[in-house]
């Protein structure tokens, strides 16, 4: 379904988890081609100056009320979030609002998982109420052009996502393309069109959903991922929205290191970057943000943590099996330090994880390891974001459900993070950051990366023939 909006927008509701990037330009004054396609060369139009300030990646969760929990397909609803929506949307939209005025992106890109939550179709009008509102706020006013992918067809097992993908483009922002994947050429970007249901028809993205077998534990899992690639002053990008696998057990993630957990999620990003980089198209720098699902090394956190600790175990009576594990202080009147049970993480000290912005938890953040050659991040400056107190008058506090840990992230290519650093050396403007701290925004924290590109950073582009290599 495609929906055009002219002015305003229609449809909308925080999302449990969200991703986005902005991105920002101030043109000097030159002529604006005409026609829909860009000019000859795919990556650079002759006539089209080059912008000052282009994309600025951010990546973040928002609330997860009530139709947004962690885990959909397990996790039970939330009715007291429920009962206050409005409250909810109100506090995310706000903290959001004053980082775009902050950083006044030129180009926006907002990724979200688990858009609708786990009951999609009670919780529509919730989504409606957002998306209408991120297009009709006089915080989004000098949008003048937009694009909204929403996956809403929950009634697929096969091909639902849960995952939305947001862009707006300002209103000074002259040349923007977009690719067409069907027609494997760019198309100029003009107006606000919104595209749900059936996205898989769209030739404007890539979307796809994990295969069952990559997480069989799941019955019905949502993850997946949704790609589309744009073309800005000499720059093409892609920027992917994904959704990698949780955790399902505390206990399982602690059996070994790396967890059986971190293998899965290994085995389907490794799947995401070979599709984007594969020979179908012309290969293009990428941004992939979203929910990562990214854990710390469970196995060496609690061996640090509890180190002079010894441990007890319980196991239940009728089948023997572990159901917890307590972790008790040798001396100190053996003061239990930590219970671990299937969905339970419960530590005495949350400081440890505050402390210094839990930087010294850093070295147990392992899993991007694994994809060094292929996926960079800027240094991480901000605590965990994640599993945050859904409590709205905690909103420094974490639940006592999993080891705090950075699930929520913005990488990039190699190409790309020389853009990223290109900027920083020459302004020093980078920021990679998360949003809302001291508020209630969700169990995720909202993550952002916000940054110049210089003009005609993408010149090397400029003598790519054309835009695809054709199949």
């Amino acid at each position: 379904m495609q929906r055009l909006v002219s002015e305003g927008g229609e449809r909308s509701c925080p999302p449990r988890g969200a991703h986005w990037a902005p991105c920002r330009w101030a043109p000097p004054p030159g002529p604006e081609p005409g026609g829909g396609a860009p000019g000859p060369s795919p990556y650079r139009t002759p006539t089209s100056p080059a912008p000052e300030l282009l994309p600025a990646s951010l990546n973040w969760q928002p609330p997860s009320s009530c139709p947004w929990p962690d885990t959909p397909h397990a996790c039970p609803s939330r009715p007291w979030l429920m009962e206050q929506p409005e409250n909810l949307q109100r506090n995310w939209l706000r903290e959001f609002y004053q980082v775009v005025h902050a950083h006044r992106p030129h180009f926006l890109a907002l990724h979200c998982q688990e858009f609708g939550g786990k009951n999609y179709e009670a919780s529509m009008s919730h989504v409606d109420k957002f998306v209408k509102e991120l297009l009709s706020s006089d915080a989004m006013k000098e949008y003048s052009r937009a694009r909204v992918y929403l996956d809403e067809n929950y009634k697929s097992q096969e091909q639902f996502t849960a995952l939305g993908s947001f862009y707006f483009l300002h209103e000074s922002l002259k040349n923007i393309y977009q690719f067409d994947f069907k027609a494997k050429k760019f198309k100029k970007v003009t107006g606000k069109e919104i595209y749900s249901d059936t996205l898989e028809s769209t030739p404007m993205l890539e979307k796809e959903k994990f295969p069952q077998d990559y997480f069989p534990e799941c019955k019905w899992s949502r993850k997946g991922f949704l790609r589309t690639r744009w073309c800005l002053a000499d720059c093409a990008f892609d920027l992917v929205n994904i959704h990698l696998f949780h955790d399902a057990s505390n206990l399982v993630a602690w059996e070994t290191s790396p967890s059986v957990y971190s293998g899965i999620r290994h085995k389907a990003l490794g799947y995401v970057l070979d599709r984007i980089v594969d020979h179908r198209f012309e290969k293009a720098s990428y941004f992939v943000f979203g929910d990562f699902n990214f854990r710390l090394d469970s196995k060496s956190v609690v061996e640090t943590l509890c180190t002079k600790a010894t441990m007890q175990t319980v196991r239940a009576a009728d089948t023997n099996e572990v159901v917890k594990l307590i972790f008790r202080e040798s001396d100190n009147d053996r003061k239990v330090m930590l219970q671990l049970e299937k969905k339970l993480f419960d530590y005495f000290n949350q400081e440890v994880f505050r402390d210094d912005n839990g930087t010294a938890l850093l070295e147990f953040d392992k899993e991007l390891s694994v994809f060094k050659d292929r996926l960079h991040e800027l240094d991480i400056s901000f605590p965990p974001s994640y599993p945050y107190s859904e409590d709205c008058s905690q909103g420094r506090q974490y639940m006592n459900t999993r080891c705090p840990a950075w699930c929520d992230r913005v990488l990039m290519s190699p190409s790309a993070k020389e853009l990223v650093l290109r900027s920083e050396s020459e302004e020093k403007v980078v920021t990679y950051d998360h949003i809302g701290p001291n508020v209630c925004m969700g169990d995720h924290k909202p993550v952002f990366l916000a940054f110049r590109i210089a003009p005609g950073a993408g010149k090397p582009h400029a003598r790519v023939p054309k835009c695809c290599v054709v199949q």
